[in-house]
């Protein structure tokens, strides 16, 4: 499993990504430097400008708070901090390994993602 780290200002969020196509297509991609505004209340959302690898995934998946994920159909990233409902194209790339306080409200964060060592 690959161990990966959100850097957002002078916070350090862990999260641990699962072994499957989509997570380890998004591990290649790091590091990234993205901006993430909120949608809906739900979830921080940014265009990863690239659907990742499919392969495998179920059809629908329904995210729980702290999931990290991919809605296919836009090839955004999307990390819920609120559950929702089964979604079909949503694809789970891992989950945060803790609180997850930083990423909550409406504001545009700017959040560097990497493998962590």
């Amino acid at each position: 499993m690959t161990k990966i780290r959100f850097i957002i200002g002078d916070e350090v969020l862990t999260a641990t990504l699962d072994e499957n196509a989509a997570a380890n297509d998004f591990a290649r991609m790091l590091p990234l430097e993205l901006s993430l505004s909120d949608y809906h209340g739900i979830e921080k959302v940014a265009d990863l400008g690239h659907k990742l690898d499919d392969t495998g995934m179920p059809r629908a998946y329904e995210p729980k708070s702290g999931d990290i994920t991919q809605y296919q159909p836009w090839g955004n990233l999307a990390i819920f901090y609120h559950a929702f409902q089964s979604s079909a194209g949503l694809l789970r790339l891992g989950e945060f390994d803790g609180a997850i306080e930083p990423l909550l409200g409406n504001a545009e964060i700017t959040v560097r993602i990497e493998v962590a060592d």
